[in-house]
């Protein structure tokens, strides 16, 4: 699906939720299913695999914007 879409990026998908527990990105018991979900969050990392700038937000409706993740990108030049 992400190869016929184009995406030019990696996704990843962690049904297990070994990396959002690896990056304390967990939402217990969510209140519609009452599962552990990930908690939204946006992450740029460099060629390393470093982070160099992150946004979590514990608001479900509160996402970086593409202006914020542009400026951010372009600050790491």
């Amino acid at each position: 699906m992400i190869q016929k879409a184009g995406y030019p990026f990696t996704f990843l998908s962690d049904p297990k939720l070994e990396t959002i527990l690896r990056y304390d990105l967990v939402h217990a018991h969510e209140l519609a299913s009452g599962k552990d979900i990930a908690r939204p969050a946006e992450f740029l990392l460099d060629s390393s695999g470093t982070i160099r700038w992150r946004m979590i937000t514990e608001n479900f409706f509160r996402i970086a914007q593409p202006e914020q993740v542009l400026e951010a990108a372009k600050a790491l030049r």
